[in-house]
């Protein structure tokens, strides 16, 4: 894994690790229960300031959009839809940052033109932060 920092290898070691676990799983409720047990377990060992955040963000995510499955991407938060990512949650102490990232994969429709962001930088959580969360899922999801 040259080129990566150590962040970035411990990331890509938790991806295949997690890739195992989840094909282990069999499908359907169980696999379901265990996936967003595995998110909340990373939300859990999150430093304070990061677990509350995600915590607020999980909650929004999961009442505003309840037909995303959470699941562990990269060792972070991440809600999929029929086994897709859509969005993640990558919170400031995983790679250093100053702040959490809510990232949309190619899965999202946030499509505007012939440009758009797929990243948004979250530093605090505030009701403003959750209604843009809310509205960027809706948009995301069509």
């Amino acid at each position: 894994m040259a080129g990566l920092s150590k962040d970035e290898q411990a990331a890509a070691k938790e991806r295949a690790a997690e890739v195992r676990k989840q094909a282990s799983r069999a499908r359907g409720q169980d696999k379901r229960a265990a996936d967003l047990a595995d998110v909340l377990a990373v939300i859990a060992a999150m430093p304070q300031d990061d677990r509350a955040l995600a915590q607020r963000v999980h909650d929004v995510i999961t009442r505003t959009a309840p037909q995303l499955d959470a699941r562990t991407w990269y060792g972070m938060p991440a809600y999929a839809l029929d086994g897709t990512v859509v969005c993640f949650l990558q919170v400031g102490s995983k790679f250093g940052t100053r702040y959490a990232t809510l990232g949309f994969n190619d899965a999202a429709r946030l499509d505007d033109g012939p440009m758009w962001p797929t990243a948004f930088a979250i530093a605090r959580m505030t009701r403003a932060t959750e209604t843009r969360v809310r509205e960027l899922l809706r948009a995301a999801l069509g």
